[in-house]
């Protein structure tokens, strides 16, 4: 095939040029194909080119310009000077692919560089215009991806170009039998990972871990039923960035793996960081990691982002585009394409059928499927109130708490409901709908929020014109960042009612322990769950009503902490669909699946949302237990 498609491409080019040599490179950039030219005329018309490439060899097409075609950097930067008077920015310079990437957190910068002006920059340049957004608050993290992807560029071409080369290698066998193996997520929730099989590919969707667990065999994908799984694996698809869909995953490249990951753009940044933080937090608490920041480090470096809607080739016989799953910022439904029309899956990872204050809902209708992969977490039992009763729940329970003089505790993860429940208490608070409290954010979610305000892009149409209107609307006045140890103390400390948001969302770890081991005596005190708690988790034992909690104090010593707090717990705010919004998802999706699988629930849940789905769909439903293996059809 690699062979085949260059001589189409050559030929291609010699028609458009008369018989003059156009490129002087042609390339594998991961799955995309790679045209270098040093005429100019190709280079400004690259994208009507690649365009009728693309139609052409139905390959995703990218052409860049030849050295000899780019201006010096220092002529560069004049012109960008002159162009951006008034704009503060940062720009860097890719000599291997030929870009220049500008930076800025100043709106005007895209009214100023709309697509006219980059094309006319491009003509004056010789160099592709990236323009990137920076995080309205500093950002760790996106400093550390820059720095693992940027930082060897070199290092980044040789990658790109080895995952091109499997990806479009020659297809040995015709398409035939697929089958799915459960990996993990049969039959509970977390530890998503399922292993999809073709006659030509081995390709991995999610790679998770079971946060309750207390054993490797019960926290980790059963990676040890297929021993050559890291030799034989094509590619692995993550969903989005939770660890019960891409904890594991570093774990893979530990032992070898070096193939790509392909992930929406914001899942990228946000999974580096939920990584780092718990190598961090290893590091802290003298516990052994399951890996170690290299790992993590060589995960980035083959990480193929795309954005939705986008379809690539990820192996020769399978078709990757990602959709708008409405879970959590860059969450995505994984539509796959084996075959040429062979068979059609899609696997919703987390999905939420219902437009939330951050979020557009999850996205229905599709080209072809035969198969539907979808998650069940509470398809047991309805959720009772709408997402607007919810918020006056949440608005009660907080403005007791405050009139009786108490502290609200509310745990979150750090990426997604930490996000939308502080829309909500500043909607709360705009609204009056509670009294007003000081609102503390402490832990991992303030760096999450820095990485959400990158990509305003994947948020919902009303809150990308706020957005564009207000700036950084996850923060205002009601909210306080917690930066130090010292303002913790003095929180902890504090007599006056507040609200104090904080990781981790099922009190595994994180800033709100310490809250929580503070506060937890003092009955006008207030534990606000509003996200789901997984079975062994502190959370879910804390649901179950347990009245002592054993916890290590700042001696190491066990103490026996007595929980007299009230605690609630609120499901509307939840980033999965409803029982209900499960019904209506599978009523409507678009085309009918032949083929219904439930994964990501406790057994009840698979097992009623299963029965009641069988009653109104002609199709074929599993609610596969892990290591089952199912054969698609």
């Amino acid at each position: 095939m690699i062979n085949k498609l260059r001589d189409e491409v050559f030929n291609y080019l010699a028609s458009i040029g008369r018989g003059e040599r156009i490129a002087t490179r042609i390339d594998f950039e991961g799955p995309r194909l790679v045209i270098y030219t040093d005429k100019p005329e190709i280079f400004y018309d690259r994208n009507k080119v690649a365009k009728e490439l693309v139609n052409l060899i139905k390959k995703r097409v990218i052409i860049r310009p030849d050295e000899s075609v780019r201006r010096p950097v220092d002529e560069v930067n004049e012109t960008l000077k002159d162009f951006l008077k008034g704009i503060e920015y940062d720009v860097y310079y890719d000599e291997n692919f030929g870009e220049v990437i500008i930076e800025s957190m100043d709106s005007r910068i895209y009214k100023l560089l709309d697509q006219s002006s980059i094309s006319l920059l491009e003509q004056k340049t010789g160099w592709i215009i990236n323009v990137c957004k920076t995080p309205l608050l500093p950002s760790k993290t996106v400093e550390k991806m820059k720095r693992y992807i940027y930082g060897d560029s070199e290092r980044r071409v040789e990658i790109l170009r080895s995952i091109g080369e499997k990806v479009f290698r020659d297809q040995l066998f015709e398409s035939g039998e697929i089958t799915v193996t459960v990996l993990g997520s049969g039959g509970q929730v977390g530890r998503s990972a399922l292993l999809v099989r073709t006659r030509e590919s081995l390709v991995l969707l999610d790679c998770g871990i079971n946060a309750g667990a207390t054993r490797n065999i019960d926290m980790l994908p059963r990676f040890d039923v297929f021993p050559d799984l890291i030799d034989s694996l094509d590619a692995v698809v993550i969903t989005h960035s939770h660890m019960d869909h891409h904890g594991a995953l570093p774990i893979l490249f530990k032992y070898g793996y070096r193939g790509p990951v392909y992930m929406t753009e914001p899942t990228l940044p946000l999974l580096l960081m939920e990584q780092l933080d718990y190598v961090n937090l290893a590091r802290k608490e003298g516990f052994f990691p399951l890996y170690t920041e290299n790992d993590v480090r060589l995960l980035a470096q083959y990480a193929i982002t795309l954005k939705y809607g986008v379809v690539t080739n990820i192996t020769p016989d399978v078709r990757l585009t990602f959709y708008n799953a409405g879970h959590i910022m860059g969450s995505a439904l994984a539509h796959l394409h084996i075959g040429e029309g062979f068979h059609n899956l899609v696997y919703t990872g987390d999905f939420k059928y219902e437009k939330t204050r951050m979020l557009d809902a999850a996205i229905g209708k599709f080209p072809r499927m035969e198969s539907l992969i979808i998650e069940s977490t509470y398809g047991a039992t309805p959720v009772p109130y709408t997402r607007e009763e919810s918020e006056k729940i949440v608005a009660e329970y907080i403005g007791k708490t405050i009139e009786r003089g108490g502290v609200v505790i509310i745990p979150v993860p750090s990426v997604g409901r930490a996000q939308e429940i502080m829309l909500v208490l500043k909607y709360l608070f705009e609204s009056k709908l509670i009294p007003e409290a000081p609102i503390f954010l402490d832990g991992l979610l303030i760096e999450a929020t820095a990485i959400h305000t990158m990509y305003p892009e994947y948020l919902s149409q009303e809150l990308q014109k706020e957005m564009e209107e207000q700036g950084n609307v996850f923060l205002s006045e009601y909210f306080t960042i917690v930066k130090s140890h010292q303002h913790r103390d003095e929180i902890l400390q504090g007599k006056e009612p507040a609200i104090i948001i904080a990781t981790s969302g099922m009190l595994e770890g994180g800033p709100v322990l310490k809250y929580f081991k503070e506060f937890a005596t003092n009955e006008k005190n207030l534990l606000l769950f509003v996200s789901y708690q997984v079975e062994g988790t502190l959370g879910r034992k804390l649901l179950k009503g347990i009245s002592e909690v054993q916890m290590i104090n700042d001696e190491g010593k066990q103490e026996v902490i007595k929980v007299n707090l009230e605690i609630q717990k609120v499901d509307g705010f939840s980033g999965h669909s409803s029982r209900q919004q499960i019904i209506n998802y599978i009523r409507r999706v678009s085309p009918k699946p032949k083929q219904v699988i439930f994964v990501h629930g406790e057994p009840d849940s698979c097992a009623n949302i299963a029965s009641t789905i069988k009653k109104m769909l002609p199709a074929e439903i599993y609610t596969p237990k892990n290591l089952e293996t199912i054969t698609l059809t």
